[in-house]
């Protein structure tokens, strides 16, 4: 499949996209990008390119490769929300249902229904392009109440992160001269100690009846893009040798890393409701 893309050409092409916008355009320019999505969409691409290196049918990933509508607006127990990346079992049919438990969503009709949601695994998507340090708390608890939402409704579904994060910030004021700088965050072995705590507390969720605010499984990718090829960072001792996490810290990645994310989603998947359920 031509479309199929690996980890680091995208980041390479994050790269790329977010400096030509601010040698053409400045700030404005880089921020305009950013709301467009393109970059994050991205990220996006690599999820469905590596759940096709599962082995997982194409025609089953909503929205498909290459396409960003498409997404299926799901009900927790709070709220819907259009999921990121959804891959639906081959045996699965729609059954529409109206929903009868407490909440904003009481009497309103659901047009997947129960077990269709449940047995859907989906992965949502996020990044962080500016300082780590920026709207932490925000962002945080926005993540694990999207896992609580819909766990509370659906405990047996298997939910995935996808996160990332970068190193260096582009300095905005040589941003406005159509100028490429980073700078580096103040204690920046802190902040990425903080976020490797905070996302592996809600990493790995394995007994369906607690923990609903635990993914089954979280990838926070941690990205130096001030690096000519931007450096992608999978073990502790990369991270601790460039300075990015204290040498002493608990905090650890081995975890939370990317190579083994989708393939422990679909193991975790099969667990759970039997095999050869996407092909």
């Amino acid at each position: 499949m031509t479309n199929l893309i690996n980890l680091q050409q995208a980041i390479n092409e994050i790269k790329k996209s977010i400096e030509n916008a601010i040698k053409t355009a400045g700030t404005e320019g880089k921020n305009n990008l950013i709301r467009s999505q393109k970059p994050i969409k991205l990220l996006h691409e690599i999820v469905k390119s590596d759940l096709i290196k599962n082995n997982v049918n194409p025609e089953l990933i909503c929205p498909k490769l290459a396409e960003s509508h498409g997404e299926l607006s799901l009900a927790g127990f709070f709220k819907r929300k259009n999921q990121d990346v959804s891959i639906i079992p081959n045996y699965l049919t729609k059954t529409e249902e109206i929903l009868n438990f407490e909440g904003i969503l009481y009497g309103q009709k659901d047009n997947y229904g129960f077990d269709f949601t449940e047995q859907t695994l989906t992965i949502n998507v996020r990044s962080q392009l500016s300082s780590s340090a920026k709207n932490f708390d925000t962002l945080y608890e926005r993540t694990f109440a999207e896992a609580l939402n819909l766990h509370l409704r659906c405990e047996k579904m298997v939910l995935g992160e996808f996160y990332m994060i970068s190193v260096n910030e582009y300095d905005s004021n040589e941003a406005n001269k159509k100028s490429v700088k980073y700078k580096k965050l103040t204690n920046v072995d802190k902040h990425i100690e903080k976020y490797l705590l905070s996302f592996g507390a809600v990493n790995g969720r394995n007994d369906t009846k607690i923990d609903h605010y635990k993914y089954e499984r979280v990838c926070l990718l941690i990205v130096d893009f001030s690096q000519s090829i931007p450096k992608i960072y999978y073990t502790d001792e990369e991270l601790k040798r460039d300075n990015l996490l204290p040498k002493n810290s608990i905090a650890s990645i081995e975890k939370l890393s990317f190579p083994n994310f989708i393939t422990d989603l679909l193991t975790i998947y099969e667990t759970r409701f039997g095999k050869d359920k996407f092909n």
